[in-house]
């Protein structure tokens, strides 16, 4: 079965589909760039490693909220007193995030190019986002291009372009709003190549930069989606008969509701 949209299916945004749509990804995109990537240079995927803690559940059944009565007999429950404390338990969860690295072997490995599918932790404050900045500098300060993706309508703004810079871009491609972005940073010359994708878009080519005496190679991106989505559960497992999760436009939801038509009849 074929994704029934044409670009990126915002039904996948559901937090308890997007670790898995995040890795497979991460493993198509190395898949579609390494033929055309030999022989001077080769794709790796990579992990970044980082701690979070929390009072409440960051994954689904991974932290258990109770109270010190809880445990009385049901025909027994007593209200909380002053000398009863509300207990909390705190979760200390270790979250891997894959991406991709461009490496030149005949330098001596350099990294040349990294290539992010940014998470919903890279997009809300905390532990991962500091991380994901933090590396991104690193990047930037090693001479390494970046090719941020995010396929993701929620969060705070994330990829290296100021929020005027993406307003520019939103207004030179014509449209009324875009939902995704992929956002090229390039070093020397330095500037930003951005692709801003409405929700009823294709994916784009994004054009990856390599060193500088070598020519882009082109990553199409809906192919890599495309690979993602017919490989992965996703058919048995998205909810077609709801609208996706998130802000929509009347007619994004006349969009959604037209495209899933079809699947659900």
């Amino acid at each position: 079965m074929r994704c029934p949209f044409p670009g990126m299916d915002p039904y996948l945004e559901r937090p308890a589909l997007w670790p898995d749509f995040h890795d497979s990804l991460i493993t198509y995109i190395r898949e579609t760039l390494q033929p055309i990537l030999r022989p001077k240079y080769v794709a790796l995927t990579q992990d970044r490693l980082f701690v979070v803690e929390s009072d409440r559940s960051i994954r689904p059944d991974v932290a258990v909220i109770e109270s010190s009565a809880a445990r009385s007999d049901a025909a027994n429950v007593a209200t909380l007193t002053a000398d009863e404390p509300i207990v909390l338990e705190m979760v200390r969860e270790e979250v891997r995030e894959p991406f991709v690295q461009i490496i030149e072997p005949a330098a001596g490995n350099r990294v040349v190019t990294a290539i992010e599918v940014l998470s919903p932790d890279n997009k809300t404050a905390g532990a991962g986002r500091d991380l994901y900045i933090q590396k991104r500098e690193e990047f930037w300060l090693a001479g390494t291009h970046l090719v941020e993706i995010d396929l993701l309508r929620s969060g705070l703004p994330t990829v290296r372009v100021g929020a005027d810079r993406l307003a520019e871009a939103e207004k030179a491609a014509g449209a009324s709003s875009w939902r995704y972005m992929v956002a090229v940073t390039r070093v020397l010359p330095t500037r930003h190549e951005l692709y801003p994708v409405a929700l009823e878009q294709r994916l784009p080519r994004v054009k990856v930069p390599l060193a500088r005496s070598d020519p882009d190679v082109v990553l199409d991106l809906q192919a890599a989606f495309a690979r993602t989505w017919e490989a992965g559960p996703y058919p048995e497992l998205l909810r077609y008969d709801e609208l996706p999760l998130g802000e929509l436009t009347e007619d994004e939801i006349a969009f959604c509701r037209r495209t899933v038509g079809a699947v659900n009849h």
